[in-house]
């Protein structure tokens, strides 16, 4: 069992740390680093990246991520490590360790603390600028290779409430503004194999629900009407903050989302499609948002087309 060699974790039988026997999994002369990650109120946090190097010449020992109960472990030589946690949305935690040959440790202790967050959005109408603004979608290509593709014309917006759970996001989409680069395919897309944009124009989102999931990340719950038919969508969404910026200094938010669709949910039947020798893209599609509001008032400029 080498350097950075994972353990099974194992309930220790007293407390303290142990001498180990000649049962002991660690190899002769190697000691064992174990540290136990909380959250700000001291649950278990999983999903930290730790990097762990050597306090003496600056060489990295080990780069890994808490597992679900906030516990990294690995066999270690003897001596004094460097450990570095980080997250998003929390402050990054520092600690040194002495680790000692041939001792199974109780797991070093380390709580994150709760980082400086963005400022919320202001209360009122944000309304989405399309110049800064880029709705895309990745596809797989029958398997192959993935098709990239992005809508060029759409409008919406967000009224954010005086609570941030009960504001409201409404995009909609002009089907026929999407663009993958090949027109023989965008025809496709466009036509009643696919889109069918002369009998459904448009694809429309409306949030129903707004949830904290930690630090600035966000679920939307939303519906979205795609080729006449109403599904429920949720986006995994980024907040990235609000600044005064832009065509006239005026105040302006950004945010992330993804999230993926089923082609099968809208009635777009990819195995008859397949059948028909029409073999576009496949059955699921990410999305992808990259998205700038203004602040709505007097002054509010008019985005360029």
């Amino acid at each position: 069992m080498g350097l950075g060699t994972f353990l099974t974790r194992r309930k220790p039988k007293t407390t303290g740390a142990q001498r180990t026997g000649s049962s002991s999994a660690l190899p002769d002369g190697a000691g064992l680093l174990s540290v136990a990650i909380h959250d700000p109120l001291g649950h278990p946090l999983p999903g930290v990246d730790v990097t762990v190097t050597d306090a003496g010449n600056g060489r990295r020992v080990l780069k890994a991520t808490s597992d679900p109960y906030g516990r990294i472990t690995a066999v270690v030589p003897p001596g004094r490590y460097a450990l570095m946690g980080t997250i998003e949305g929390l402050q990054p935690v520092h600690r040194t360790l002495e680790v000692s040959a041939g001792l199974l440790p109780e797991p070093h202790q380390l709580q994150m603390e709760a980082g400086q967050q963005p400022g919320l959005p202001q209360t009122g109408v944000w309304m989405f600028d399309p110049p800064h603004t880029a709705i895309r979608f990745v596809a797989r290509h029958v398997g192959m290779a993935n098709v990239h593709g992005r809508f060029t014309r759409f409008d919406g917006g967000i009224r954010v409430a005086e609570r941030m759970e009960d504001s409201y996001i409404e995009i909609t989409i002009d089907a026929a503004s999407i663009d993958t680069g090949n027109k023989s395919r965008d025809r496709h897309l466009r036509s009643a194999d696919f889109l069918d944009v002369e009998r459904y124009p448009y694809l429309h989102f409306v949030s129903n629900r707004l949830t904290h999931r930690s630090g600035t990340r966000w679920t939307v719950q939303g519906t979205l009407t795609l080729h006449g038919v109403s599904r429920s969508v949720s986006l995994d969404t980024t907040y990235l903050g609000a600044v005064n910026g832009g065509y006239a200094e005026e105040l302006r938010c950004a945010a992330f989302a993804t999230a993926e669709l089923h082609r099968d949910d809208y009635t777009l039947d990819y195995r008859s499609m397949l059948a028909r020798g029409i073999a576009v893209v496949g059955p699921t599609v990410k999305i992808e948002m990259d998205i700038q509001a203004m602040y709505r008032n007097e002054g509010t400029p008019t985005p360029p087309e």
